[in-house]
């Protein structure tokens, strides 16, 4: 019995942490209309996804820059640590890594899409497309 007890106070700790993640790594997105106020006055979008998986598809206006790159690629593409950069890539999880990584480089207007579908979402709820 003892045992039964443990075993659902586990599962139930377990699927707390879970969702309490999930929830802390949505509440780190931006939302949708500050990501289009951005994008119209000339936001970056950076797919930090692989080479790959940009090829296979991809949003038209972003450039891909995978996580692995980021640190010797960005600094020769963008200049102004100010410029506003808006990253995806699948999950919203290597975007999450890669905000905080160019953030330690500097860069101050950093902001995480999420995942590739809801970046899509969000340009395609843009006016004009």
């Amino acid at each position: 019995m003892l045992g039964k007890i443990m075993n659902n106070t586990t599962l139930w700790i377990v699927v707390g942490l879970i969702a309490a993640v999930l929830i802390f790594k949505r509440l780190s997105y931006i939302s949708p209309e500050a990501a289009r106020k951005y994008l119209q006055e000339g936001a970056l979008v950076v797919d930090v996804r692989s080479a790959e998986e940009y090829r296979g598809e991809h949003l038209p206006m972003a450039v891909n820059i995978p996580l692995g790159d980021l640190q010797n690629r960005l600094p020769s593409r963008v200049n102004d640590k100010n410029q506003v950069l808006l990253l995806h890539c699948l999950s919203g999880t290597r975007s999450g890594i890669a905000k905080r990584q160019l953030k330690g480089m500097g860069y101050q207007n950093v902001f995480n899409l999420g995942s590739y579908g809801r970046a899509k979402s969000i340009v395609s709820g843009m006016r004009g497309n």
